[in-house]
């Protein structure tokens, strides 16, 4: 986890100390503590959040623990979520829009179409609430005014997934200088999804 969260900075899709990282675990949940800078993290920094709603550790864990915690339960298809502040995909949160099927890729976030939340305050649970309405049948979506969250069965896929949302959104973003792009049609996505599952393709894993 150490290691992915150093990755996500190195990679250039989140700045300093935002973002988090969590996985599930057989305690729980493992998550990044608050407002510790990843290249000083180390394992032990890491915070268990227990079923029953306990803390292990020696730090408190990340503000955004709720979505963590709520993703988590709510979708037993995924293991991991990773939160981050990448450039291009956080300039389209701000404006409230989500990315539409203009590229094929799309279909790597499970659907027509990378939804944007509505904008709630960080650390709420209406953010969380608002976050799984936006994942509904997806594993990536965009937060209103805030960044994206990608999720993934490892550590390694819901980066990969970040990184595309990202790359995503700056095709998106560059594309619409010359004007709002075509939309592939929703069976077309739905064929390009199947053709990526049967193949083993894509940031999942």
């Amino acid at each position: 986890m150490v290691a992915v969260c150093r990755r996500m900075n190195e990679t250039g899709i989140n700045q300093g100390t935002s973002g988090n990282l969590s996985i599930r675990c057989e305690d729980g949940i493992l998550i990044t503590p608050s407002s510790l800078p990843y290249e000083r993290m180390v394992p032990a920094d890491l915070v268990v959040l227990r079923p029953d709603g306990a803390v292990d550790g020696a730090r408190a864990p990340s503000s955004e623990w709720r979505f963590h915690r709520d993703i988590l339960a709510a979708r037993p298809d995924i293991a991991v979520v990773l939160h981050c502040h990448s450039l291009n995909a956080t300039a389209l949160a701000v404006h409230g829009h989500g990315i539409p099927a203009f590229h094929y890729m799309i279909a790597l976030a499970g659907g027509p179409d990378i939804r944007c939340s509505r904008y709630e305050t960080f650390g709420t649970q209406e953010l969380s609430d608002a976050a799984l309405e936006a994942l509904e049948g997806r594993v990536a979506c965009l937060l209103g005014h805030h960044g994206q969250i990608s999720l993934g069965t490892t550590l390694d896929g819901a980066l990969r997934l970040a990184v595309e949302v990202e790359t995503l959104a700056a095709i998106y973003v560059a594309a619409r200088v010359l004007g709002e792009p075509p939309v592939l049609p929703e069976d077309e996505i739905e064929r390009v999804r199947m053709k990526i599952r049967a193949m083993g393709y894509g940031p999942r894993g």
